[in-house]
């Protein structure tokens, strides 16, 4: 199933349509690629789109396309708040997590992820070299495998039931 189809999809497609009728245009991403969130014996929270995530994990926003290239959602955080729209409905959320669990149906930590996709580990947890001796580490929860990180490819996978996988492909300018 692709992102557009999902429910977070239309609800992110609204926020974008929103903030482009009167807001001035946003910073360039400071990552952009595509992204595939897949949890293991549950193909209807599968998802892939193309993301642009700018921002901190304090203060940021994430946009999410489909497979056409048309916008398909848009997310934003501040301190204290989160928010997604969704048919012309903002809903709000007390923080980034709480959003993410809400909209993607699975605790995945967007804060480290701005971290993660720049291949180095979150300062706000402690981390472990990977075990196995691969490229990358452990942190939160998740195994980050960098091998292929020079190809602009980054993999998170949550071990813990259910398995839940992370892929990104980043764009390289």
């Amino acid at each position: 199933m692709t992102f557009a189809s999902r429910p977070l999809g239309a609800a992110m497609l609204v926020l974008l349509l929103a903030g482009c009728a009167s807001r001035p245009a946003a910073p360039p991403p400071d990552l952009a690629g595509r992204l595939a969130i897949k949890v293991d014996g549950q193909s209807d929270r599968n998802l892939s789109a193309s993301f642009e995530l700018g921002g901190t994990a304090r203060e940021g926003r994430l946009q999410l396309g489909g497979p056409l290239g048309t916008t398909a959602a848009q997310a934003g955080w501040a301190p204290g708040e989160a928010w997604i729209v969704a048919d012309g409905k903002r809903t709000d959320y007390p923080d980034l997590d709480s959003l993410a669990a809400a909209t993607l149906g699975e605790a995945i930590p967007i804060a480290a992820l701005f971290d993660w996709l720049r291949g180095k580990p979150w300062d706000g947890a402690p981390n472990t070299p990977r075990a196995d001796g691969r490229p990358g580490f452990d942190q939160l929860g998740w195994r980050i495998d960098l091998s292929r990180f020079a190809e602009g490819w980054l993999e998170a996978v949550r071990e813990a039931p259910p398995v839940v996988s992370v892929r990104a492909r980043l764009d390289r300018p």
